[in-house]
């Protein structure tokens, strides 16, 4: 694309933040740049998990592009009312690590990327439980690899199940969910009820070669909750 054709980066800003809002009503940092290109939804995967230092570090810009398109985001945000939202950000391991966004660790930068902005058009209820939702953090993912000769990088054991580290793949006894119960897919409604009576759970998911991705095969939970769940 030409200079003289390319979009102008506020419409793109705008553009990626009214299909994100119009999809789950509130906008953060994240889906913007996913929006306008710059991030890989597989890079954020891998931030969750701790594979990533800081989000920034696999954003295709560089930091002053990136801290524009920030600041058009929140002026997008500001002049449409939204609510903002500060929100706790924590990866996908047992240890719920706080997760960075910025090379620089600036306390400012850092809370605008925290910041989700909800629709004002919401119900009072409805802005509380996507708050109370966005807290949560996300789930746990544990691994059931294609390669049955890993080995843990903590303790040399392996199993078949495993959950990936920066420092590589850790068996379930390693990282203390070696308790859990595995539940397998296929029954939604004992699904939920397992899913909302166990405190600890972890979404087990497997490589599928045909489909390029990693797709569900069930959940692991507390042994309890899945026997009052029967």
């Amino acid at each position: 694309m030409s200079r003289k054709n390319r979009v102008p980066l506020g419409d793109r800003v705008a553009t990626a933040a009214e299909r994100a809002l119009a999809a789950q009503h509130f906008v953060n940092a994240t889906d913007i740049l996913i929006g306008i290109g710059w991030l890989d939804s597989g890079a954020v995967e891998r931030w969750q998990r701790g594979q990533i230092d800081c989000l920034e570090e696999v954003v295709q810009t560089n930091p002053p592009r990136i801290l524009e398109a920030m600041q058009l985001f929140q002026s997008w945000a500001t002049a449409r009312g939204l609510i903002a939202s500060p929100t706790a950000y924590v990866d996908r391991t047992p240890q719920r690590r706080e997760l960075r966004f910025s090379r620089s660790e600036d306390p400012k930068i850092e809370a605008s990327y925290r910041t989700h902005w909800i629709s004002p058009e919401l119900s009072e209820a409805k802005r509380e439980r996507l708050v109370e939702k966005a807290s949560r953090g996300p789930e746990l993912v544990v691994i059931q690899p294609l390669n049955t000769e890993w080995t843990c990088h903590r303790c040399s054991g392996t199993g078949n199940l495993l959950m990936m580290e920066p420092a590589g793949p850790a068996c379930l006894r390693c990282v203390g969910l070696d308790d859990l119960e595995f539940l397998p897919a296929g029954d939604a409604l004992l699904t939920r009820r397992v899913k909302a009576n166990s405190a600890r759970y972890a979404v087990v998911v497997r490589f599928s070669r045909t489909r390029r991705r990693y797709e569900r095969q069930g959940l692991l939970v507390e042994p309890r909750a899945l026997a009052d769940a029967r």
